[in-house]
């Protein structure tokens, strides 16, 4: 019986798990972790199929192409199906807004559409004059609340098993186990001393308004997306800030950049604030390694480190991580070497 434990349960980890039980039907699979569902990075996250270099830095263009069209293709096939209201995918369309000339995103041969506008229709939305080039895009937004939830339900109806408590040294897993996958974010600075991870604060507005139907996104910190439950305003990314604690100042920041790029977001309810840490990693770690212990070597997989990207990419890296669990497994066992 083949036994692998991962190590995270933020949508990187839930993807990688679900990725190898659908590979390894054979196999019993478990995912180790101190945080689940709301208290996750990921819980809060935009969702918007928007992968950029900029956001991934070290990283080969052609690896990180490789990675968005194996996620787009998962999310596009059930944001198109009768999966859509339970996985919480939505075709949506919206614009991008930039100040400065920038190379058309990798990204824009795999959405749905990507044109760039005319300023003369930039004038017609009445954007603010800054913003000097503009896209139309139709992308998708996840609605994460219940893909998370989604993933965890296929997950644990496929057989897998749970176990909510941190891990603080990998000798606890040597023996229980034939791979580990590393999906730990942040985590990974303590349990392997990974000192190129670091957190990049994120905050974020939550609000009522239903009329606001398009997303927005621009290259000067705000952005606007609409989901089906609530919209999410946006935001900072903040290096190594490890504060959990919503900023009023920042706060107020987010709403006035907001109401000032989209006037038409007046009269919106806000209900909320949410802050999380991004796990931010150049590049980011998706590789394969044997780490000496005191009782034996333990093979592990390492998946972690998209930071921004961390929805965009995850079941593209969850599939590459797959494919490294499956070369372990098919090597000699390391008591015989």
């Amino acid at each position: 019986m083949v036994n692998i434990i991962v190590i995270g349960a933020g949508v990187v980890g839930l993807s990688s798990a679900v990725s190898i039980q659908r590979a390894l039907p054979g196999a019993t699979v478990k995912v180790v972790a101190d945080k689940f569902y709301d208290e996750t990075t990921s819980y809060g996250a935009g969702g918007i199929f928007e992968p950029t270099t900029t956001n991934t830095p070290g990283i080969p263009f052609e690896t990180l192409k490789r990675w968005s069209e194996t996620s787009w293709k998962a999310y596009s096939r059930m944001a198109t199906s009768d999966l859509a209201s339970s996985t919480g995918h939505t075709v949506s369309h919206g614009f991008l807004f930039h100040t400065t000339k920038t190379e058309i995103p990798l990204y824009a041969d795999i959405v749905f559409s990507f044109r760039q506008m005319l300023s003369e229709e930039l004038k017609r939305l009445g954007v603010d004059t800054k913003f000097k080039y503009g896209y139309e895009i139709t992308t998708i937004i996840t609605n994460m609340r219940k893909y998370l939830s989604w993933l965890m339900t296929q997950f644990t109806e496929n057989g897998g098993v749970v176990e909510k408590r941190k891990i603080e040294s990998l000798s606890k897993l040597y023996g229980r186990c034939d791979v580990v996958v590393n999906c730990s974010g942040l985590g990974s600075r303590q349990l392997f001393g990974d000192k190129l991870i670091y957190p990049v604060r994120g905050q974020l507005l939550k609000v009522k308004a239903p009329w606001v139907r398009d997303w927005i996104d621009t290259d000067a910190s705000t952005h606007i997306l609409p989901s089906d439950d609530y919209t999410v305003l946006g935001g900072v990314k903040d290096k190594d800030n490890w504060s959990m604690t919503p900023d009023p100042s920042v706060r107020q920041g987010i709403l006035d950049r907001c109401l000032q790029l989209w006037p038409a977001l007046k009269g919106a309810n806000v209900i909320g604030d949410w802050v999380g840490l991004r796990p931010m990693r150049t590049p980011i770690r998706l590789e394969k390694e044997i780490v000496r212990l005191p009782e034996g070597m333990l093979k592990v997989v390492h998946n972690y480190g998209h930071g921004a990207n961390g929805v965009t990419l995850s079941w593209g890296t969850a599939v590459e991580a797959t494919e490294m669990v499956k070369d372990f497994l098919s090597e000699i066992p390391l008591h015989k070497l």
